[in-house]
């Protein structure tokens, strides 16, 4: 962190980029660092090359991410990506101009200059705020929402085993500071269009159980969407509702985009570590969270060579938890 701090301080026109495809720590990671820099006097700019979701709408200062800033940086700093590929067409300015990384996922290939890459903390977010507060950079209600909504998310509202007391004790931080803690749950949780609701049900109509009900998949195909008037956005979340299901330990979703893309997203809910199974694949992310995108393919393609491999994996890992729960039991006996 304080390598990054120097590199900071000897720079001033700075760019700020997330990752395509935004979840809520991308967007708090870069709209609490940009406004950090922004008080410590920094001429900074905030991009993602993607659509922001409508459910971050509301949120303060959500304007500050432009589609095309007019900033010619001297440094760029990417938050919450793993790989140059994530933040879209800005992986091609990072040839030409310093970029330093800050991000917490165990699969970052370090593709910064500078890298700060720590995967003991359950949100990026936790990042900004400590380098924020290592700035001296002062706490607003504004601020201090927009930096709980990271924690908030990537914690799954703190119901996710990353949820350690780190995480309660930055979130209490920064609701004394005047996070809106209800107005993160209700936007981020309570703000579904209708249409959202029909497009699951087909996904419930589409589900597969296998393994016994440990694995749970479905997909959604682009016609699916365009049918209720949907996009990607409105299956965020989706695939944590298939996880949701009694006895399930893993889920996954597929979703077919525009240009021929298909997004695999994976979730677990105890052991079994998904991200092994989409760095495989060439994606990346958690232990119990993570995804793949595949490019020119047909969705049944992708859904055949995602489960077989899944199903490999899956089962080494079954044997492996019993070799590890018998000798529990021998040392228990």
């Amino acid at each position: 962190m304080n390598e990054i701090i120097d590199v900071i301080s000897g720079h001033n026109r700075i760019l700020v980029v997330g990752h395509i495809m935004p979840d809520g720590d991308c967007i708090s990671s870069v709209l609490s660092l940009t406004i950090g820099l922004e008080k410590i006097g920094k001429e900074v700019k905030a991009t993602i090359d993607y659509k922001v979701p409508y459910v971050f709408e509301n949120f303060p200062h959500i304007e500050k991410i432009e589609e095309n800033p007019t900033i010619e940086p001297d440094l760029i700093l990417v938050v919450d990506a793993s790989s140059p590929d994530r933040i879209g067409r800005y992986q091609y300015l990072l040839k030409d101009i310093p970029s330093a990384v800050i991000d917490h996922h165990s699969t970052n290939t370090l593709f910064g200059k500078w890298n700060w890459v720590d995967p003991s903390f359950a949100a990026t977010a936790q990042m900004i705020f400590r380098l924020n507060r290592a700035m001296g950079v002062k706490y607003d209600p504004n601020l201090a929402t927009l930096n709980y909504l990271g924690i908030a998310t990537d914690t799954g509202f703190f119901r996710h085993s990353n949820a350690d007391i780190r995480v309660f004790g930055d979130a209490y931080e920064l609701v004394k500071m005047g996070a809106d803690a209800h107005f993160v749950a209700k936007e981020i949780l309570e703000n579904k269009r209708f249409e959202q609701f029909k497009l699951f049900a087909e996904v419930l109509e589409r589900l597969e159980l296998l393994e016994n009900g440990k694995i749970a998949y479905s997909y959604i195909d682009y016609d699916t969407y365009l049918k209720h008037n949907c996009t990607d956005e409105d299956s965020s979340g989706f695939v944590g509702e298939l996880r949701s299901i009694r006895g399930v330990e893993v889920a996954i979703l597929f979703m077919e985009f525009p240009r021929g893309k298909i997004h695999v997203s994976m979730r677990s809910k105890d052991w079994f570590n998904v991200n092994e199974v989409a760095f495989e694949l060439g994606g990346g992310g958690h232990p119990r969270a993570a995804g793949v995108t595949f490019e020119n393919r047909p969705i049944s393609d992708v859904i055949s060579e995602v489960i077989e491999h899944l199903l490999r994996r899956f089962k080494e890992g079954v044997s492996h938890e019993s070799e590890k729960t018998s000798q529990r039991n021998l040392l228990g006996g």
